[in-house]
């Protein structure tokens, strides 16, 4: 089953191209439902006029959800007489669908992806310090980002913990990863091409040209 992220945006355009965000996501919920495609709406940020957006962000969910996304992905054109701006010139009016990376998510990382180490623990805490080699060293194979744990004296706890940390410190990594991603995701929406319209739809029945 296929499972995609898309962002529709106005490329921070003015009222109307924020209304065909608002025509447009209604047109996919449309085509997508007669696909038996699952929609979820993950985001959106309000527009100027009520019932108006600059972004929709949603998750496509299906068969051959990738080939329906394909023939949506792009600029898009509405050709109409502005609503707000009854003597307004301008009828051309354009948003685009823009394809986002799906975040990744790691709740858990098998056993086999980290190496451990047992080392001795440093620092104040006399013999049993000393002793045994309690201390574990736990590395991310394919990152090779690296955590300790000596809280305990036990060396299966620290084992433990060290795993938890390691896990922690890969979170982060994602995060700091997706929130780039992000960042070049909202870039889209002031980099919005006029012309090589995907599709074009005219009037305010939407009708599709």
């Amino acid at each position: 089953m296929d499972k995609i992220i898309l962002q529709i945006t106005s490329g921070r355009g003015p009222a109307e191209c924020c209304l065909l965000v608002a025509k447009i996501y209604e047109q996919v919920l449309k085509e997508a439902c007669k696909k038996n495609l699952t929609v979820n709406l993950l985001e959106t940020e309000v527009g100027p006029q009520r019932g108006t957006y600059h972004s929709v962000t949603l998750e496509l969910k299906g068969d051959y959800a990738n080939d329906f996304a394909k023939e949506w992905l792009g600029s898009i054109l509405w050709v109409m007489q502005s609503p707000y701006r009854k003597n307004h010139k301008r009828k051309n009016w354009y948003a685009a669908i823009n394809k986002l990376s799906l975040p990744d998510k790691m709740h858990d990382v098998p056993d086999g992806d980290i190496s451990y180490q047992a080392i001795r623990s440093g620092g104040p805490g006399g013999q049993h310090v000393n002793k045994v080699s309690t201390a574990i060293r736990a590395t991310h194979k394919a990152s090779k980002l690296s955590v300790l744990a000596s809280d305990s004296r036990s060396q299966i706890q620290n084992k433990k913990l060290a795993k938890e940390r390691l896990i922690e410190l890969l979170h982060l990594q994602q995060l700091q990863k997706r929130k780039a991603e992000e960042q070049e995701d909202w870039m889209n929406h002031n980099a919005l091409q006029r012309g090589n319209s995907v599709k074009v739809f005219a009037g305010s029945d939407f009708k599709n040209l």
